[in-house]
C-alpha cells in the first residue's frame, strides 16, 4: 500500500475510532488484517490494554522492550499479567554487542552525562529492539495518551507511522487517569506496584523516580534532563539517537 493509501486510511480509522469503546477500537484494530501489534511497557495504561485484549482474545501479538535496567517489579509483572489472561508477552532484548559498543564508547551508565548519550542507550536498549519487534507489522498499537505530558497533547487515535511505514493506533487516547484508575480497580487489572510509590510513569530503574506533587505524570523520566518534552525516541521520529562508532543504532 501507498504512502498516500496508507495515510488516508490512518485519518478514516482516527475518525472511526473516535466513537466506540476500548474494546470496540481494539477489535477494529484486529480486524484490519496483516499482523497487528501491540508493546506493553507494563504501565498501568498498558496493563488496561492487555487486560482487554486477554479478555476477548483478540488476534493481536503482545510483546514487550526487556531492555536489560527495569525494575525488577516490572519484569514480574511479565509473568503474573501471562499467567492472569493465558497469553505470551514476547520479550525483545537488546543485542549483547550493542550494550557492550555502548559500554566502550559511553561507559555502562554514561546516559547521565550528556542527552547524546541517552538517547544513544535508548537507541540500543529500545528502538533497536523495538523495530525487531514491528518487523512486519501493518498495525502498531500503543497506550499513548493526550494526559501523559504537553508532548503527547495531540495524540490522536490513529496516525501514520512513516518511519515504519505502518498505522499506530493509540486507543486511550482520550482516557484520562482516573478512567485508567476506575477500570484497574473494577475489573482488578493486575499493575505495577511502583504506581503506588509514587511512579505513574515506568522506564528503565536507572532513568526513571517517583514524582512530586504537582508534576505531570511523566516528570520523573530522565529528570536529570531539562527538556520537558524529553522522550526515547519510540514515539517522537525526530529524536536524534546518534550511532556508535562500532554499531549502528
Amino acid at each position: 500500500m501507498t504512502l498516500i493509501n496508507l495515510s488516508a486510511e490512518a485519518q478514516s480509522l482516527n475518525e472511526r475510532l473516535a466513537s466506540l469503546d476500548l474494546a470496540g477500537r481494539l477489535a477494529l484494530a484486529a480486524s484490519l488484517g496483516g499482523r497487528v501489534v501491540f508493546t506493553t511497557s507494563l504501565g498501568i495504561e498498558d496493563q488496561v490494554i492487555t487486560h482487554v485484549i486477554g479478555q476477548n482474545r483478540f488476534d493481536i501479538d503482545v510483546v514487550t522492550l526487556e531492555t536489560g535496567r527495569l525494575f525488577p517489579e516490572t519484569v514480574a509483572l511479565i509473568s503474573e499479567t501471562e499467567n492472569r489472561y493465558g497469553i505470551e508477552i514476547k520479550r525483545y532484548f537488546p543485542l549483547k554487542e550493542d550494550i557492550e559498543a555502548y559500554a566502550a564508547q559511553y561507559g555502562l551508565n554514561g546516559f547521565y552525562d550528556s542527552v547524546e548519550a541517552r538517547h544513544a542507550c535508548c537507541g540500543v536498549r529500545k528502538v533497536k529492539p523495538l523495530a525487531r519487534a514491528l518487523s512486519g507489522a501493518a498495525i502498531w498499537i500503543t497506550g499513548l495518551r493526550r494526559g501523559q505530558s504537553g508532548n503527547r497533547a495531540d495524540t490522536p487515535f490513529a496516525e501514520y507511522d512513516a518511519e515504519r511505514n505502518l498505522i499506530k493506533i493509540n486507543p486511550l487516547a482520550d482516557w484520562d487517569i482516573e478512567k485508567i484508575n476506575c477500570l484497574v480497580t473494577d475489573e482488578a487489572v493486575p499493575i505495577n506496584p511502583l504506581h503506588a510509590r509514587g511512579y505513574p510513569s515506568i522506564g528503565c530503574e536507572p532513568c526513571t523516580r517517583a514524582i512530586k506533587p504537582g508534576e505531570s505524570e511523566r516528570a520523573g523520566r530522565w529528570w536529570w534532563e531539562n527538556d520537558e518534552k524529553r522522550e526515547c525516541g519510540l514515539h517522537v521520529p525526530d529524536a536524534a539517537l546518534p550511532s556508535l562508532e562500532s554499531s549502528e543504532l
